[in-house]
């Protein structure tokens, strides 16, 4: 009797505990490694997180391939250097993803509207489907472990 109150508690935790890992698994609040869409090398660290008003931004919080400032951009990130620019904001829930909000590509100076964002089945790589007008591109991120 005694082993059993000791061990239903434990069972729980762990249990309670995997359910927790998968949930992370599952959300796409980290950091992704982005890629350019033509030649597929490795462009930026972006980080995915809450924002203040609830809905799910992404800023670049590290550069691995783009020259140190953003000549090409205009507005607020004219020749400001890539790390901090915000790439995606007000991504709400949607479709087993998220979207219904607007994005930046820093390196085409090219805002858009996003689609959707959906995670893969092993939670690795996130579609990122944005689109100018009815013209629609889909990039892939790949989660930094």
């Amino acid at each position: 009797m005694r082993i059993k109150s000791v061990l239903m508690p434990l069972a729980l935790t762990l249990l309670a505990t995997s359910f927790t890992a998968s949930a992370e698994q599952a959300s796409p609040i980290g950091r992704w490694k982005t890629l350019d869409d033509e030649t597929g090398k490795p462009m930026t660290i972006s980080e995915v997180f809450m924002a203040k008003n609830g809905m799910l931004s992404a800023k670049i919080v590290e550069n691995l391939g783009l020259p140190p400032t953003c000549t090409d951009c205009s507005g607020q990130y004219k020749g400001k250097p890539f790390v901090g620019i915000v790439t995606l904001w007000n991504l709400k829930p949607m479709d087993g993803g998220w979207g219904g909000g607007n994005g930046y590509k820093p390196s085409e100076d090219r805002k858009f509207k996003v689609k959707s964002v959906k995670l893969s089945a092993d939670g690795s790589k996130m579609e990122v489907t944005g689109c100018v007008m009815v013209f629609c591109k889909t990039a892939t991120w790949v989660r930094v472990p």
